[in-house]
C-alpha cells in the first residue's frame, strides 16, 4: 500500500462515478461536485439538455424526443462519451481551465471490487478524455474504509459493507489490504424495486419513480408507529386514477426480505474466508455501513439482529469513498512503518 499511497499523493483530483451519484474531490479544495449521475439528451439533435439534479427530476416526465440516461451502472461506466459530457458540465469551466494548465494532470478513480478489464478501461478512458495524463484506480472498499475513519493500515480486522445503488460490496481489511471480499449485484435500487413490486401485487398501486421516501420512513418506525405506517400516493392499476394507501413498516420489511437475505449471505461467506483471529476482532469492532443506501432507516438494526455483531453507520456514509480518496491525495493517511529487523 505504500507505493500506492505515494502515487496517489501526486494526483490532483479524485472521482467517484457511482450509479446513483457522481462526486469529484479537488486537491486542497475538497468536495466540489455531488450530483446525481443522470443526464437528459435531445434524441433529435444529440444536444445535452440537463445534468444532475435537474435531469433526475425529468425522469418519467419527458416527451418522446428527450431521453434521460444514466451513463454509470454499478460503479462501471457503460457510456464513456456521455460520462465525459456529464463530468465536463458538472465540474464547470473554471475547473476544466485549471486542469488544462496542468501538463501532467493525475486523477484517482474509485472502481468496484474485482472489476473486469473492460470496466477498468472505461474508467481510464473517461478521465483521459477530460485531460488526465495518468489515472490511478483505487478499490472502492479501501477508499470507503479510509473515508469512514477505519484503521485500515493497522494489524487488526475492519469490516465494511458498501451499500450502493446497484451493488453491495462486503470486505474485511487488515494491514492496508483486502483479506476477503465479495460483491453482490443487489443494492438500493433492488430494495426499491422489491417495495414497488409488493405494492403492485398487494395493493394494485403503481408508485412514481420518486415516491419511495415515505416507505423508507415507515421502515424505520418502531413502537406504535409500526402499525400506523406511512401514506403513499400512486396510480391505481385498474382505473389509472390517483389513489393512496397506508403501508406499515412491518409490511415493508417483509417486502425487502429477499434482497437483504442476499446481502446477509455475502457477509457470512466473507467471514468464513477470514482467519479466526480477524473474526474475533470483528466481534468487538463490528461492521461499518457505508454508501448511499446505508442510511436506509432500520437497515443497521436488521443486520445487527442477523449477524449478532455491532453495526455502525458511517457519519458521512454517502460520500465516504470520495472522502477516502481525498484523504489519500492530501497525504492524511499514513502507512504502517516497521523498523527493519537486524540480526
Amino acid at each position: 500500500m505504500t507505493l500506492s499511497l505515494e502515487q496517489l499523493r501526486r494526483c490532483h483530483v479524485a472521482v467517484d462515478l457511482g450509479a446513483s451519484r457522481t462526486r469529484v474531490y479537488l486537491k486542497h479544495q475538497g468536495l466540489i461536485v455531488d450530483e446525481p449521475s443522470v443526464a437528459s439528451v435531445n434524441t433529435n439533435t444529440g444536444a445535452l439538455i440537463a445534468v444532475g439534479t435537474l435531469a433526475e427530476r425529468m425522469a418519467g416526465r419527458t416527451p418522446d424526443h428527450i431521453r434521460v440516461v444514466r451513463p454509470v451502472s454499478g460503479g462501471t461506466v457503460v457510456d464513456i462519451d456521455m460520462a465525459q459530457r456529464m463530468l465536463r458540465y458538472l465540474v464547470g469551466d473554471k475547473v476544466r481551465r485549471a486542469w488544462r494548465r496542468k501538463p501532467a494532470l493525475r486523477a484517482a478513480v474509485c472502481i468496484p471490487h474485482e472489476a473486469d478489464p473492460l470496466a477498468l478501461r472505461a474508467a481510464v478512458e473517461t478521465m483521459t478524455g477530460l485531460g488526465a495524463r495518468r489515472v490511478e484506480l483505487v478499490d472502492t472498499l479501501i477508499a470507503a474504509a479510509v473515508g469512514c475513519g477505519l484503521p485500515v493500515e493497522q494489524a487488526e480486522a475492519t469490516m465494511i459493507v458498501v451499500c450502493g445503488a446497484a451493488t453491495t460490496q462486503v470486505a474485511v481489511l487488515s494491514l492496508g489490504s483486502i483479506v476477503a471480499a465479495e460483491k453482490v449485484p443487489l443494492g438500493g435500487d433492488a430494495i426499491d424495486h422489491a417495495v414497488v413490486q409488493h405494492l403492485r401485487n398487494a395493493h394494485e398501486l403503481v408508485l412514481p419513480s420518486q415516491g419511495l421516501r415515505p416507505l423508507h420512513l415507515a421502515m424505520g418506525a418502531s413502537g406504535p408507529e409500526d402499525w400506523e405506517g406511512a401514506e403513499v400516493h400512486g396510480r391505481d392499476v385498474a382505473t389509472g386514477c390517483a389513489r393512496s394507501v397506508r403501508v406499515g413498516s412491518r409490511e415493508v420489511r417483509e417486502a425487502i426480505h429477499t434482497p437483504l437475505t442476499a446481502v446477509l449471505d455475502s457477509i457470512g461467506r466473507v467471514l468464513r474466508l477470514c482467519p479466526p483471529d480477524l473474526v474475533a476482532d470483528l466481534g468487538e469492532r463490528g461492521v461499518m455501513l457505508a454508501g448511499g443506501s446505508a442510511r436506509l432507516p432500520g437497515l443497521d438494526k436488521m443486520l445487527r439482529s442477523a449477524t449478532g455483531m455491532p453495526v455502525h453507520v458511517a457519519r458521512n456514509a454517502d460520500v465516504c469513498a470520495v472522502e477516502g480518496l481525498g484523504s489519500m491525495l492530501e497525504g492524511r493517511l499514513k502507512p504502517l512503518v516497521l523498523d527493519p529487523v537486524t540480526t
